[in-house]
């Protein structure tokens, strides 16, 4: 597991995917806002591509994101598009809706920049997020991505196109906690 100061990042346990479905997923609202294509529902009991791991998939790493205090499952992160050429890669999160406003998805970020950064070797990291997303731009720039850009009216989203936000960190401008904290502790 990776640890932060708040969250850890560890592997996708089977038992992880009912509850990430419902709370992420099955929610019109949400799930549209977070994928980049039109809400689907997903039949009970069928593998859902987006929850379940491919050991196999060297472009895409999935974790469960759990609370450090007592375990509990508060949401999902990963590190996908991952282009070993060009040593870069994105990073997406979803947290439950009952584990926003506490300071998780900072954390998570965090997290990932150590994981892409000190043990990937990456060179880039890039998020693209919503520009009415407040909670993602600020988990953004408070780990030290910059604004790259706008792409205007680029995602539809329930009936509306809404701008999209790019933001980059370079390994070289990422400044890692000196204690330690944010993913620098593997247990």
């Amino acid at each position: 597991m990776l640890r932060g100061s708040t969250v850890g990042l560890r592997a996708r346990h089977e038992d992880d995917i009912p509850i990430l479905r419902t709370e992420l997923y099955d929610d019109v609202v949400n799930g549209s806002r977070a994928e980049g294509g039109p809400w689907r529902p997903i039949t009970p009991g069928s593998e859902d591509a987006r929850l379940v791991v491919d050991d196999e998939d060297q472009a895409r790493v999935p974790f469960s994101v759990v609370a450090l205090d007592d375990g509990t499952l508060v949401g999902s992160a990963s590190l996908w598009g991952i282009d070993n050429h060009n040593r870069s890669a994105h990073i997406g999160l979803g947290l439950l809706p009952s584990s926003r406003g506490k300071g998780y998805g900072t954390d998570v970020v965090a997290i990932l920049c150590h994981y892409g950064f000190a043990v990937r070797g990456l060179q880039r990291l890039q998020i693209e997020t919503l520009s009415d997303n407040p909670a993602m731009l600020r988990a953004a720039e408070r780990n030290g991505f910059v604004r790259e850009g706008v792409t205007r009216s680029s995602a539809w989203v329930l009936g509306e196109f809404l701008d999209e936000v790019l933001l980059g960190l370079l390994a070289q401008d990422w400044k890692q906690d000196p204690r330690g904290a944010a993913g620098a502790r593997p247990s």
